[in-house]
C-alpha cells in the first residue's frame, strides 16, 4: 500500500465506514508506517469540523415514508418463483440425466490496493454525500455564519489578533464596559452590558480620546438589558482612551462632545 492509498483509507476509517478487510488494512498500514498517522489526524479533524457545522434535525416523516416504499418495491429474497401451467411442465425423468455445466469461473472483485481509485471515488461519494447533508439539515447554520453582525466579525478579528488587549470599566450604576483593541490591526470594538436606556431622542456616541482631543467613532444603541457590541469607526491608535457619551439623537451635531463622558476606558 502507498501513502496515498493510505490517506484515502484514513478517510473512509474517520467517517467509520470502511469494510471489515479495509478497516484491518489501515491498521496494518498505520502500525508498520507511524509517520503516516498525520493523515489519519488530517482527516479525523475534517469530520470533525463539518460535523461542527450541522445542526441535529429531525428528518420529516415523509423520508420514512419514501424509504419504505422504496424497500417494498425492491424483490425479495426467497420470493416464490411463479407456477407455470401444468401442461407445458417438462417431464425431466423422461429427458435423462441433465447435462453437466461448467462451473463457472469465479472472478474475484478488483482489488483497491495499490491503484487506490476505488477508494477515492468511494470517499468521494461520501463527501458528496456529508456536502448534502449539511447544506440540506445544516443550511440554517451556514446561513447564520453568512449573516453574523459585522460587529461580531469585528470583535472575533480583534480578539484573535496576537496583540489583542482589552480593559474593563464599570460604570457608578453597575454597567460593565469592555473595550477590545489591537494596534496591528487598527481596530478596536466596546462591548457593553447594563448600560442604561436612552430615549428615543438621545444617543450613545464613541469617541477616541487622542491627546486630550476627541475624534468622533460612531453612535450605537444597547439592546433592552443595555448590551450592544459596537465597533470603533477610524483606526486605532496605541494610547487612546476609549469614551462614550450621550448625545442627540443622530450623534453631536458639531463634531464634538456635548456631555462629559459617561464612561472612558484607557488603553495605555
Amino acid at each position: 500500500m502507498n501513502e496515498r492509498d493510505f490517506a484515502d483509507l484514513a478517510a473512509g476509517h474517520a467517517l467509520n465506514a470502511l469494510p471489515e478487510a479495509d478497516e484491518r488494512a489501515y491498521q496494518e498500514a498505520l502500525a508498520g508506517n507511524p509517520h503516516w498517522s498525520s493523515h489519519a489526524r488530517d482527516a479525523a479533524d475534517a469530520v470533525a469540523a463539518i460535523s461542527e457545522t450541522v445542526v441535529p434535525v429531525e428528518p420529516p416523516a415523509s423520508i420514512r415514508a419514501s424509504l419504505l416504499a422504496r424497500i417494498t418495491d425492491l424483490p425479495q429474497a426467497g420470493s416464490a418463483v411463479p407456477e407455470g401451467d401444468p401442461v407445458d411442465a417438462e417431464d425431466y425423468a423422461a429427458a435423462g440425466p441433465a447435462p453437466i455445466e461448467p462451473e463457472a469461473e469465479i472472478v474475484s472483485a478488483p482489488s483497491w490496493e495499490g491503484s487506490g481509485w476505488g477508494m477515492r471515488r468511494w470517499f468521494t461519494l461520501a463527501a458528496s454525500l456529508v456536502a448534502v447533508l449539511v447544506l440540506g439539515f445544516g443550511a440554517v447554520t451556514i446561513g447564520q455564519q453568512l449573516t453574523r453582525p459585522a460587529s461580531i466579525v469585528a470583535l472575533e478579528q480583534v480578539t484573535s489578533a496576537p496583540d489583542a488587549q482589552s480593559a474593563t470599566a464599570t460604570m457608578p450604576d453597575g454597567a460593565v464596559v469592555t473595550a477590545h483593541w489591537s494596534a496591528s490591526t487598527g481596530q478596536s470594538v466596546l462591548v457593553t452590558d447594563g448600560m442604561p436606556a436612552l430615549s428615543n431622542e438621545q444617543t450613545y456616541e464613541l469617541w477616541f480620546v487622542r491627546d486630550e482631543t476627541p475624534i468622533a467613532a460612531g453612535i450605537f444603541s444597547t439592546d433592552a438589558s443595555g448590551r450592544a457590541t459596537a465597533v470603533l469607526e477610524g483606526e486605532f491608535h496605541s494610547g487612546d482612551v476609549i469614551a462614550v457619551t450621550v448625545e442627540p439623537a443622530g450623534g453631536s451635531p458639531d463634531g464634538t462632545p456635548s456631555s462629559a463622558p459617561v464612561v472612558a476606558v484607557a488603553t495605555a
